[in-house]
């Protein structure tokens, strides 16, 4: 009893050296050696609160005084390997995976048999691009928990990355007795034959799982791939067209022949199994819609528009209660004009999900193109209760108001617009020009004149700000000069627009300019398709200056037939000429 006593007396007074149990086996891996240092009581009771303070801290994001804590337990106790793996995470957050990588090289070195210190230390080794390392991680890890894919897998990876090949493939072997054959197997290894260049291999693995389940559609497709991506088109065609023939209503399948067929630039065949893929609900719509977005860096080639509409045709009869196919198949119908048809699938859309913005702006846009203001007004104020604070929102109802002559209301919507705003120089210059016409509207011509010019300073060529500034101030007869030098840009800026080109005339008869108005006005008449009363009004003006009093009162009367009726005109015709 006495020599016993006497060796474990000898044992404590002595440090304690911790080898690296497996450090020598692993090419390229150090030996790690951890000291440690007889505990007495009052150092275990040291170590623990020191522990559990530090812990604490941790916690709270103290990341300093946690570290400096955990430091404190490694000098009373330097083989603690829970303190090792804390310091470890806390030198992970600060990205310093060196210094975390020598903590947790002595913390597996402590406890061997910890899975969790492994996986941190393979984060290292990966983090630090030590990959000759993580071999031996691998190994531990699959010693500790064999039954583990994920070990496996992530064994054969670093063979993989390494090239060692054949290496990845012995390791999926050893999975294989642990799991039987498995796709994620198969699809692991067809990766390293094509590496490798087998082929054939790839195939047979490919095929053997075809003759072992014949109803699964999914080896059909990778052998199809197999083959079409190595030249074997052919052969790829081949087996699709078996699929297909056990599943006509595979979505994957018809995707898969529609690319051998534009491979072999069979366009035909390649649309036709496109609309197949498309018709089958069975494919996910985030896959289609996808390739319907892939049409459009071919616009405006009318083939690829006419494709991108028909298959976005194909959503909403295979999606019919995805909201997202009704919004795309209207962005086709707008690219391909037929803007009525993609209104009423914006429509539906917004039904279906009211909680996409581009979706209502483009229904109100639309609106409002087509005139409809009672509807862009009903869906915008919808909008507006869900996206209260969207510029462009606001600015589209308030043109809305605008166009139904309620300028107050306009203006209100319109002020928002430009509040909300402080980027977008296009709304910006829009919205002051558009209260410039509410002021204008109003005979709030100060107020007017301020918005335009606002408007301009964020878009000195905006042509419609440039037209109306400078036609309004020809209607009062002031700063001609400057309206003159105004309609002569917007009309650079977008020549042959009939009314640009009337107001420049007006202007011109305001200098009293009359033959150079005459010549404008006509180019004016010869662009406008809706048979002007205002223009052509302005014309007789022109003539009866030009001396050609008959020919005035007849453009007179013609203004009249287009619908003018003030009493202005009146006057003009019975009375035979020009009144202010």
């Amino acid at each position: 009893m006495k020599q016993k006593l006497f060796i474990l007396l000898w044992y404590l007074v002595l440090p304690a050296f911790v080898f690296a149990q497996n450090g020598e086996k692993a090419k390229g891996n150090r030996v790690v050696i951890v000291v440690g240092k007889p505990m007495t009581p009052g150092d275990s009771t040291t170590v623990r609160q020191l522990f559990f303070s530090a812990l604490r801290e941790k916690t709270i994001e103290n990341f300093t005084l946690a570290t400096e804590l955990f430091n404190q337990v490694l000098q009373t106790d330097p083989a603690n390997d829970a303190s090792m793996f804390e310091l470890a995470n806390l030198k992970k957050v600060q990205n310093d995976y060196p210094d975390a990588q020598d903590l947790l090289e002595k913390a597996v070195t402590v406890k061997p048999d910890n899975e969790w210190y492994w996986v941190a230390l393979a984060d290292c080794y990966e983090k630090n691009n030590d990959i000759t390392k993580l071999e031996n991680v691998f190994n531990e890890l699959i010693r500790i928990d064999p039954d583990k894919p994920d070990y496996y897998f992530d064994k054969a990876t670093v063979f993989f990355q390494e090239k060692k090949y054949d290496g990845a493939l012995s390791v999926y072997k050893q999975l294989e007795q642990v799991t039987g054959l498995t796709d994620e197997i198969v699809a692991a290894r067809e990766k390293i034959y094509l590496k490798q260049g087998k082929i054939d291999q790839a195939a047979a693995d490919l095929e053997g799982m075809i003759v072992a389940n014949p109803s699964q559609i999914k080896y059909y497709l990778l052998l199809g791939e197999v083959y079409n991506s190595n030249g074997l088109a052919d052969k790829a065609l081949k087996v699709l067209q078996t699929a297909e023939k056990l599943n006509p209503d595979n979505g994957q399948v018809h995707l898969a022949l529609a690319d051998i067929y534009r491979d072999k630039k069979s366009y035909e065949n390649s649309f036709n199994e496109l609309t197949l893929a498309f018709a089958a609900p069975s494919l996910e719509i985030d896959q289609k819609i996808k390739i319907v977005l892939g049409y459009l860096p071919k616009f405006p080639d009318p083939n690829a528009k006419a494709s991108a509409l028909e298959l976005s045709r194909l959503l909403t009869v295979a999606h019919p209660d995805d909201s997202r196919a009704y919004a795309l198949y209207g962005d086709m119908l707008v690219q391909n004009e037929k803007y009525k048809d993609a209104k009423a699938c914006y429509k539906k859309s917004v039904e279906l999900n009211g909680q996409v913005y581009e979706v209502q702006e483009q229904l109100i846009r639309l609106e409002l193109g087509e005139n409809q203001l009672d509807e862009a007004l009903k869906d915008g104020e919808n909008a507006l209760s869900l996206f209260p604070n969207q510029a462009w929102l606001n600015y589209l109802v308030g043109v809305a108001w605008q166009q139904k002559k309620d300028y107050k209301k306009a203006l209100g919507y319109i002020k928002n617009a430009t509040t909300l705003e402080t980027q977008d120089k296009e709304l910006l210059s829009q919205g002051f020009s558009s209260l410039g016409d509410c002021y204008h509207s109003l005979d709030d011509n100060q107020k007017s004149d301020e918005a335009y010019e606002k408007s301009l300073s964020y878009n000195p060529n905006n042509a419609y700000t440039l037209n109306n500034y400078a036609y309004y101030l020809s209607v009062r007869g002031t700063s001609l000069d400057k309206a003159a030098e105004m309609s002569k840009q917007s009309n650079e800026l977008q020549p042959n627009t009939a009314s640009f080109e009337d107001t420049y005339a007006w202007i011109l008869f305001k200098q009293k300019k009359y033959a150079d108005a005459r010549l404008w006005m006509e180019k004016a008449l010869a662009h406008d398709k809706d048979h002007s009363a205002i223009q052509t009004e302005h014309y007789g003006d022109i003539l009866f200056y030009l001396g050609d009093s008959n020919a005035a009162v007849q453009n007179w009367k013609k203004a009249k037939e287009y619908g003018g009726g003030s009493p202005v005109l009146e006057r003009k015709i019975n009375e035979k000429k020009y009144i202010e």
